[in-house]
């Protein structure tokens, strides 16, 4: 009987507490969005089951040596994971709609304005006593805005690592959501003859262009701003790799094999840290406000800057300009998608991908601005 009796007190149902409970729960509603939705479920799936993992009351596999801890460890807390996948962002990423349509950085630009209003807002909130935030805290969540997990963890690593977990669920999950975000507020702000708006079609980029442009940005910004080579540098690297021709091989395992080994276990450790004890409390929740708040400032800022680039030039679809958040691609597919509802012949994905570029060099830089100045 006294057997039986510490087999139920073992097992996770006597140890688990509503909070766990929540969580797992919260888990499989992750899962679901991934699979059943299809919302970046190279994101969410990992990301769930390493929530629901982290919360098998004694389990402990994201705390002291659990597998789930170790992975946090050795990848996130350290850098290492953000600037491998930037690595392999840059191997997929072609410049040419943008070299093709120049104004478009523009649109990258104004969408980081999210990340420095969200900055003050934290400023606020804790000025006004409903939350407590130091400078460096506000800024590591003001980078949320942009909409690019890589860099927001990378960011929180160097200014805030206390709150690390905390942004990087937030980030990854509204990197994951961009198609329920986006669309409402696109709508808001735009009119149907707007989104009805047909771009003309790109030019040809030239290979020459497509080489010489990273090499270019990076020492540009970097000599000019060392704090964000790190994050643009890796960026440019992948990049290079793709567009020299000569080194195919690196090209295709950093695009591919790499970068897929490295989500996976970026998934897990960000979902490691939706622990109950750690992610249930009115910190992490106010940062998960201020997250979603930086999102939709930075992708209205886009939209409004594209509608004011409309009305100076005309021939610009308001609609790109949400693609200036850096969550590529999937801001840019969703830019096409409003489109199409307007105007089935409107194809803007190429267009988009200028702008959905360009906020990845925008975040890139404002990430070495914030590290600059507070780090």
């Amino acid at each position: 009987m006294d057997k039986v009796i510490q087999l139920w007190t073992d097992s996770g149902v006597y140890q688990m507490d509503g909070g766990q409970a929540f969580m797992l729960v919260t888990g499989l509603f992750l899962l679901y969005l991934a699979i059943a939705k299809k919302f970046e479920p190279l994101l969410l799936l990992p990301i769930g089951f390493g929530g629901i993992l982290a919360n098998i009351p004694g389990a402990d596999m994201a705390v002291g040596t659990g597998i789930l801890h170790m992975i946090y460890d050795v990848g996130i807390s350290t850098g290492a994971f953000p600037l491998i996948i930037f690595m392999g962002v840059g191997a997929m990423t072609d410049f040419g709609p943008l070299l093709a349509n120049p104004k478009t950085l523009l649109l990258g630009a104004a969408a980081q304005f999210g990340i420095f209003a969200t900055l003050l807002g934290a400023v606020g909130l804790t000025d006004l006593g409903l939350m407590e935030f130091t400078l460096k805290e506000a800024a590591a969540i003001g980078i949320i805005g942009g909409a690019d997990g890589p860099t927001a963890i990378y960011v929180a690593s160097k200014l805030a690592p206390e709150l690390l977990g905390a942004i990087a669920v937030a980030a990854y999950s509204y990197m994951a959501l961009v198609p329920l975000i986006q669309p409402p507020i696109m709508r808001a702000l735009t009119t149907e003859a707007e989104r009805s708006i047909v771009m003309t079609q790109l030019r040809e980029v030239s290979k020459i262009e497509k080489i010489i442009f990273p090499l270019m940005l990076l020492l540009l910004v970097a000599l000019l701003l060392p704090s964000a080579a790190p994050l643009l540098g890796m960026f440019c690297f992948g990049n290079l790799m793709k567009e020299s021709g000569v080194v195919d091989r690196l090209s295709d395992t950093t695009q591919n094999a790499l970068i897929n080994i490295v989500t996976i276990f970026l998934g897990l450790g960000v979902g490691s840290k939706l622990m109950a004890d750690q992610f249930l409390d009115v910190q992490t929740l106010g940062i998960l406000a201020l997250g979603i708040v930086a999102f939709s400032i930075g992708t209205a800022s886009g939209v409004l800057m594209a509608k004011l680039m409309n009305k100076i030039s005309g021939g610009i679809n308001p609609l790109i300009g949400a693609a200036g958040v850096s969550a590529v691609p999937m801001a840019a597919r969703v830019a096409n998608k409003v489109g199409l509802e307007s105007n089935p012949h409107n194809f803007l994905l190429m267009h988009a991908m200028g702008p959905n570029v360009a906020g990845v060099i925008g975040s890139a830089v404002a990430a070495g601005i914030m590290i600059n100045y507070l780090g």
